[in-house]
């Protein structure tokens, strides 16, 4: 049985300073709201234009009317004025050129139900009624249109909910993204139109879904759904009323539940503890009136420790993320801190800096790791120094780590390496990334680890891609949107033999800041996002474009065989080409079914539609075994989908169509998907377990070594046969039980 991790953090919340508990959605507001209801909670008001959108009144005369309708006057509406309507088959007609349209107006107990359409089609049925009065809501929203003359029109369907009292239908404002005043050197650098694949490549591209929040943060956390974190901003998505910064994605339907988060995760860190729970760490503190007119209510999040226990049903309607930093939180703040799953099953939080910034420097250094739960190695939990975290400022922001076989913990920061023995708090310095080339925040490359195989002994090595060799201590007005990334890719066997050997360096198709590498259960890696110019972050540097740091944006994933000779491991051609920017804030990542999710870009201080806006589509990209017949998982280990440490499991595996798994080449890829942020693919991991067939339809196969090989945890297994995959299937690695519990570190 599964130990409820939940339970020891409350009792443990003793040993941490205690924040202020207020609600997120605390009754704070603009000013100009002035509406209090009975209950005499005053409510947060969602309207807002985000920079390139344009507002469009009720009174507007491109605004036309049908039916009855009525004007309002109050200081409470949009321009003083507001339309409203009980009539069933009065209709508000609005055209608009742009990529998107939001509908605002007031919600409350009188209200019914509108029908709306776009363009003449059938979008849905809004149900306007809300138990409590509420002004200035957005009720309706639709982003990702190509650019040009688009329609909308909301009729008022003389239907009501049971409960409600009658069958108003509001209009306050229209707000369009991406209106007609929009420059054509804008369109032509920030196209929005579909996507356009290359023929015959087998690799194709297709742009479907909205996440309703920013992609900042992305992890995988079952068969049917991806979890999504923002920071705090006007995203569309809504829960109670209000924005929502983070979401559940459903990778089926493409439909996304708002999740209910208390604390600012702008920037936090993640990762999966061995029971499967997910730990969400660190983000910003409170929002203040600088982003916007609107006080969104939120709590610091600096401290915050979130927690999303296993949520593996398709119906996720009672699944939610814990978030009281009151009751559990770090021991020291940490903005842009990484998290890494170690091989007891619990994370070694990384540092970060003690409030927000653009880089970081030793006035707000937060040199120090911590562990979750909390550990007694030096000092019985409290942060221990590290010399190494301290010396790689500037950049040195978001650092990447992986736990290795040998179950020491990587660590990549500004352009120094280092192995750490965190068992015996011990650092070696490792010789550092060749070139000068930087790759931690702003800085950003990717870092990942490559497929660990038995035939190696599960020698582990690491791929460095993409970053910058700009100076870190540069001032920002000394920084150019127009400089160039690093074109280089630099590899490093954690051996002796290979430390010594040191590094072998080859070099990308482009250059890339801020690009994702996903490992495939082909062991090849996709190289997706970023730009060619430029740092990651916005609102710094010289001749930013809209607010961003960086400039021409990479658009064609590139293939990296890992296998290959040197010189012939990347391939471009024929991949398909996306016309969707991926600046600062994307994340992309591995799904079940074995396509890649490509999500994100904000390189922003709020929602915006100005060049480089705010990213709301979903690209998949799909390798050619997705159109090929695949092998099919039938089950693992019976129904207990438990693989214990070298415990030997069968498999029923379907081949394809007439075919037995005798003779073919099949190799059992285990999986930890990572948890995605800021370039970084914290515990992103690919073992290869041995396997014997057995059947025309059976293999068994061997779970890994130990918790060096694999820390344990979720984790997914994919079959493949002859180099085509199948869908994963979800297991747990280990016993499934929540990590060890220092007594001594907790209590203190």
């Amino acid at each position: 049985m599964r130990r409820p991790l939940l339970l020891w953090s409350v009792f443990a919340s003793c040993a941490f300073l205690v924040l202020g508990g207020d609600s997120a959605w605390n009754g704070h507001t603009s000013n100009a709201n002035n509406g209090v209801p009975s209950s005499g909670t005053l409510l947060f008001t969602p309207f807002y234009v985000p920079p390139g959108a344009k507002a469009y009144d009720s009174a507007s005369p491109l605004v036309l009317y049908t039916g009855a309708w009525t004007e309002s006057f109050s200081s409470a509406y949009v321009e003083n004025t507001l339309h409203s309507s009980s009539r069933k088959g009065s209709s508000v007609f609005f055209s608009f050129t742009g990529t998107g349209i939001e509908w605002f107006g007031n919600t409350g107990v009188r209200h019914g139900i509108a029908n709306v359409y776009v363009d003449g089609v059938f979008v849905r049925t809004v149900d306007t009624w809300n138990e409590v009065s509420r002004r200035q809501q957005r009720l309706f929203w639709q982003y990702g249109l190509a650019h040009g003359r688009h329609n909308i029109k909301i009729v008022n369907s003389g239907r009501r909910r049971r409960g409600s009292r009658g069958y108003l239908i509001d209009v306050d404002a229209f707000v369009v993204t991406n209106p007609d005043e929009m420059t054509i050197a804008q369109r032509d650098s920030h196209p929005r139109s579909k996507p356009t694949t290359r023929q015959n490549s087998g690799w194709t591209l297709t742009q479907t879904g909205s996440t309703g929040v920013n992609a900042m943060q992305l992890a995988i956390i079952s068969d049917s759904h991806a979890l999504i974190v923002d920071k705090v901003e006007h995203n569309p998505l809504e829960i109670n009323g209000h924005p929502a910064w983070g979401a559940l994605y459903n990778l089926r339907t493409h439909s996304v539940k708002p999740l209910s988060m208390q604390s600012n995760s702008f920037c936090a860190g993640g990762s999966f503890l061995g029971n499967g729970t997910m730990l969400n760490v660190g983000g910003n503190p409170v929002v203040e009136d600088f982003t916007s007119a609107t006080d969104f209510g939120d709590v610091n999040g600096i401290q915050a420790v979130r927690l999303f226990h296993p949520c593996d049903s398709e119906d996720v309607g009672g699944c939610d993320i814990f978030d009281n930093p009151s009751q559990i939180h770090l021991a020291s703040p940490r903005w842009y801190n990484t998290v890494v799953r170690i091989s007891d099953g619990s994370v070694m939080i990384l540092g970060g800096s003690t409030k927000g910034g653009w880089m970081n420097n030793a006035t707000v250094n937060n040199p120090t790791i911590e562990y979750y739960p909390p550990k007694s190695i030096s000092n019985p939990g409290i942060p221990i120094h590290s010399p190494f975290l301290a010396s790689t400022l500037n950049s040195n922001l978001f650092p990447a780590a992986f736990s290795i076989s040998n179950g020491y913990v990587f660590v990549a920061a500004n352009n120094d390496v280092m192995l750490y023995d965190w068992q015996a708090n011990y650092e070696r310095q490792l010789p550092p990334i060749p070139n000068g080339v930087r790759v931690t925040y702003p800085l950003s490359g990717t870092v990942l680890l490559l497929p660990l195989s038995p035939e190696t002994e599960y020698t582990s090595e690491i791929l460095v891609c993409g970053g910058s060799t700009i100076d870190d201590t540069r001032p920002s007005w000394d920084i150019s949107s127009q400089e160039p990334a690093s074109t280089q890719c630099s590899r490093i066997v954690l051996t002796d033999e290979g430390i010594s050997r040191g590094w072998e360096v080859e070099y990308m198709p482009q250059a890339r800041v801020m690009p994702d590498a996903v490992l495939l259960p082909t062991g090849q890696v996709v190289i997706v996002n970023g730009a060619e110019t430029g740092i990651a972050g916005y609102g710094n540097v010289r001749s930013q474009v809209g607010c961003s740091n960086a400039d021409r944006p990479t658009l064609t994933p590139v293939l990296y065989d890992p296998r290959a000779p040197i010189g012939q491991r990347f391939l471009s051609e024929g991949m398909p080409t996306s016309e969707i920017p991926r600046m600062y804030h994307s994340v992309a990542t591995l799904t079940p079914n074995g396509d890649i999710m490509i999500a994100g870009s904000n390189p922003n201080l709020d929602r915006s539609a100005a060049t480089f806006g705010t990213e709301y589509r979903v690209e998949w990209l799909k390798p050619p075994y997705m159109s090929q017949e695949r092998p099919v998982i039938l089950g693992v280990n019976g129904d207990e989908k438990r693989l214990g440490f070298g415990q030997q499991v069968t498999m029923k595996v379907r081949p394809v169509a007439g075919s037995s798994l005798r003779g073919r080449h099949v190799q059992v890829s285990l999986m930890d998907l990572g948890f995605v942020t800021h370039g970084v693919h914290a515990n992103s991991r690919l073992v290869y377990l041995v396997n014997s067939v057995v059947a025309d339809d059976g293999i068994t196969v061997s779970g890994p070594p130990n918790g060096r090989i694999y820390p344990p945890g979720p984790g997914w297994v994919y079959v493949v046969v002859d180099g085509v995959p199948s869908a994963g299937v979800k297991v747990m690695v280990g016993d499934g039980e929540g990590p060890p519990l220092d007594e001594a570190a907790i209590s203190r």
